[in-house]
């Protein structure tokens, strides 16, 4: 059966990556949560989706927590928030922002922080960055990971499956039959991002889709329920 993922959460009816949206997803009876993790000044993990305060302009990464805007939570504290659904923590790492990490330290943090919480199926860590998912399953082969991308060139399946990673997560327009039958071939599950339409989704269910990230899930939920 294909899951919702609630892409920052219940991100259309609260402020993205917040407890609120979190809880709210919960409450419209998403399956998960994907969220976005950021290093702060002094270190600490935390939930926001841009590498820049949408105010001010500063990298996170030069920010201690103390000074970011309230609704910014820890990872400790977004957890907490999705009580009862498993959780796609996507490592923000890209090469053309402030806070890149060529040494993947990042990677090793969030890998230390789900350790601490003794619970590692309700966890799928993602990334766009290969590197940092394979350092991922080099620390903790039992937390799953999952690869990132915008298009999918031929050989991806193998390549996912050859890293030892559970999922592949594509952009949803550049997903078909084919590429989803090909995946499960190779042990590899499907989650698609970020798709609001409601006749979108219930195509993709019926090519066997396993996940769909959304930021309406209530909207997906009803249009799985009547497909």
């Amino acid at each position: 059966m294909t899951k919702i993922l609630a892409h920052r959460g219940a991100s259309r009816a609260e402020r993205e990556n917040t407890v609120a949206a979190f809880t709210r997803a919960r409450e419209l009876g998403a399956d998960a949560v994907e969220l976005d993790v950021r290093l702060t000044a002094d270190s600490l993990l935390v939930v926001h989706h841009d590498a820049r305060l949408a105010d001010t302009g500063r990298p996170i990464t030069d920010t201690p927590f103390r000074l970011l805007p309230d609704y910014v939570p820890s990872l400790d504290d977004a957890l907490d928030a999705c009580a009862g659904m498993w959780v796609n923590i996507e490592i923000k790492n890209d090469e053309n922002e402030p806070d890149f990490d060529p040494t993947d330290h990042i990677a090793e943090l969030v890998v230390h922080a789900l350790d601490r919480r003794n619970e590692p199926d309700r966890w799928l860590i993602s990334s766009f960055r290969l590197q940092t998912i394979n350092r991922c399953r080099l620390v903790e082969p039992a937390i799953n990971t999952a690869w990132l991308t915008t298009e999918v060139p031929a050989g991806t399946a193998e390549r996912v499956s050859g890293f030892g990673h559970k999922a592949l997560h594509p952009y949803w327009e550049h997903v078909d039959e084919a590429l989803i039958r090909e995946c499960h071939e190779y042990g590899v599950e499907v989650n698609v991002w970020t798709c609001d339409d409601p006749e979108a989704m219930k195509r993709l269910a019926s090519w066997g889709v396993d996940g769909i990230c959304t930021n309406v899930p209530d909207v997906a939920l009803a249009a799985l329920r009547n497909a």
